[in-house]
């Protein structure tokens, strides 16, 4: 590689990147200081997915320019902080990789992930893994219960397991030719998933803790492989929360598929489906039409949200 060059970013550990030209070439790259000190409240102004400008120079390669994001998937750092992070951008497809026990996948944990997904129009699809162990377990009436919540929302849901094979064609039809997220908790199996979709990629996959139930941090950086069928798939660390960014709580309904749907019939045209009468949300809950879980979440984004303004 010289002179100046594009090329897609496809790995990230905060300092350095790895970039791959249009000619499959790869290299390591610095970002040069301008863009470090930019004035976004993003924690790293590069992200995997990135398309960027790139020149190599006495034997260095520089990122100096982001081009224009498509896309993003963005979480705030940390509870109410001020502060975002982008876990990847231009994606197709995002896939959020969910466990009913051991550990357990938080449902608030998974509409927070979709709500981002329908505010940066991004195809979201829900991958319930470990099913051999849910079988054994005899969690299926749960696993049925599962599926409605979020199929009767509109989103596909997929149960697979790297143990029986169960889905894994299924998954690996849903990635073809795409460039897509995966995430997920830690300890869910997104490493393994990957790994028995694509057997040729180097990997690396843990165990969870008999201690606490939770995930062992294995994928420490962000990192996009590509698939042997053709497309991209993004691996990223087990993410513990995730905190909306910049989505207001007189819109967070828009993005709740299944409340988008019965809203116009509202009495009021500013309600905000949680108090006020003739409130056509509130009665599609109440009637099991929406499902009370998801109503929940809403109400705790809510009240995160007028927490956050204070």
């Amino acid at each position: 590689m010289t002179g100046r060059f594009t090329a897609i970013v496809t790995r990230s550990t905060g300092s350095w990147y790895d970039v791959r030209d249009d000619a499959g070439g790869v290299a390591r790259a610095r970002v040069r200081g301008r863009l470090r000190l930019g004035t976004s409240r993003s924690t790293n102004p590069v992200v995997v997915g990135d398309r960027v400008e790139c020149t190599a120079e006495g034997g260095e390669v520089w990122i100096e320019v982001v081009l224009p994001r498509d896309n993003y998937i963005i979480r705030r750092s940390s509870n109410l902080s001020r502060e975002s992070h982008i876990i990847a951008a231009n994606v197709d497809r995002a896939v959020v990789v969910a466990t009913l026990f051991s550990p357990a996948t938080a449902p608030e944990f998974i509409d927070r992930f979709l709500v981002t997904c329908e505010a940066y129009r991004i195809p979201a699809t829900i991958v319930l893994n470990k099913m051999d162990m849910a079988v054994a377990e005899g969690y299926d009436e749960a696993v049925r219960e599962f599926g409605a919540v979020y199929r009767s929302a509109g989103y596909p849901v997929m149960l697979t397991s790297a143990v029986t094979g169960l889905g894994i064609d299924e998954l690996r039809g849903c990635l073809a030719g795409r460039t897509t997220l995966v995430s997920g908790n830690s300890g869910v199996g997104k490493s393994t998933l990957i790994g028995a979709v694509s057997p040729g990629l180097d990997i690396r996959v843990g165990e969870v803790s008999r201690a606490h139930g939770k995930g062992t941090h294995t994928t420490t950086f962000s990192q996009m492989y590509a698939l042997a069928g053709g497309g991209n798939i993004i691996d990223t660390p087990g993410i513990k929360g995730f905190g909306l960014v910049d989505i207001g709580g007189g819109e967070l309904y828009h993005y709740f598929p299944e409340m988008m749907r019965v809203a116009a019939g509202c009495q009021y045209y500013n309600c905000t489906h949680t108090h006020e009468p003739g409130c056509a949300v509130v009665r599609a809950v109440e009637s099991g039409g929406i499902s009370g879980q998801r109503y929940v979440s809403y109400l705790k984004m809510l009240e995160e949200d007028e927490k956050y303004r204070k």
